[in-house]
């Protein structure tokens, strides 16, 4: 049974192509807030868009040339903003390089933080840096430079296996002593870092992006909104700028697709057998759902 399984794959992934076009897009040319945005689609439609693929990105890039928009519009893609150390702990102090407009989070990739000059900088999780480790306690406090480069991650497992854990910073003092420590024009690890969660507005999984190189200041926000652009490129700003919005709605009218399939085993296997009907249907079913597909009713007919 197992070697008819690519088959129904290759057949789900046809049926999930040709059935992402169920979903309607509508522009709104009424400049409104993230979240009224929000409010407003779950009202009149199905929800904020939300975009899955290379197809989805065009369909929407389409609605908006057709509504001859050409600026920035909300989409129901959003992030929440939770900084912490790598112990667990929650970051309540912060000394952050305002300067350089840090937490810039360019390209939306930066999740991890390094440290330079006193202040820190949010940066690329892979980059390799010398590393600041964790030798004491939260009442005594000790540090240790490593010179050693490393990734993020690299750096958590060296300080842990080898220290303690990677450096929490939790007041002005230990800022101060960091700034001792580390030499001039050096950008070592420190053990703050946030988790890259970025969620549509309906639910639907992050599977696909198409983020515009830039910066997109954090500031102290808790969460940050996503725009595209007329040509396809995605950056957040704050939720409560307010800019015209798509949604999307699924149509009522049933659509009828006729699928075609043929198989061959190398054992002997009766494709008409009721059980492993039952399971070819139940998986093509599953894969409709998790793609945000409804309403799709599938019948098995033998040729």
């Amino acid at each position: 049974m197992e070697r008819i399984l690519p088959g129904i794959v290759f057949l789900s992934n046809w049926l999930i192509l040709s059935s992402s076009l169920l979903h309607q897009y509508h522009f709104v040319n009424l400049p409104l807030t993230w979240t009224d945005a929000q409010t407003y689609c779950r009202k009149e439609y199905t929800d904020m868009v939300s975009i899955q693929n290379s197809e989805e990105l065009d369909q929407l890039l389409y609605t908006l040339s057709s509504a001859r928009y050409s600026s920035e519009a909300w989409i129901g893609l959003y992030s929440v903003i939770k900084w912490r150390w790598s112990d667990g702990s929650s970051a309540e102090y912060s000394n952050w390089d305002i300067l350089g407009d840090e937490p810039n989070f360019i390209a939306a990739s930066q999740f991890c933080v390094s440290y330079s000059f006193g202040a820190w900088w949010d940066d690329y999780c892979e980059n390799k840096y010398t590393v600041v480790c964790s030798n004491g306690t939260q009442l005594d406090p000790e540090y240790v430079y490593v010179t050693e480069e490393m990734d993020w991650s690299s750096a958590r497992r060296y300080c842990r296996e080898n220290f303690i854990e990677l450096a929490a910073v939790r007041n002005d003092a230990e800022n101060k002593m960091l700034q001792m420590l580390v030499p001039s024009g050096m950008y070592p690890w420190i053990g703050l870092f946030r988790d890259p969660n970025f969620y549509w507005s309906d639910g639907s999984s992050f599977l696909f992006s198409n983020w515009e190189d830039v910066s997109n200041p954090l500031g102290s926000m808790t969460d940050i909104c996503g725009v595209t652009s007329v040509m396809g490129r995605w950056r957040l700003l704050s939720c409560e700028t307010k800019l015209p919005f798509v949604c999307y709605n699924v149509p009522t009218e049933i659509m009828q697709l006729r699928v075609t399939l043929r198989l061959k085993t190398e054992n002997s296997v009766n494709l008409n057998e009721a059980v492993l009907k039952t399971n070819i249907l139940k998986k093509l079913q599953d894969r409709l759902q998790e793609n945000r597909v409804s309403g799709v009713t599938l019948k098995w007919r033998a040729a």
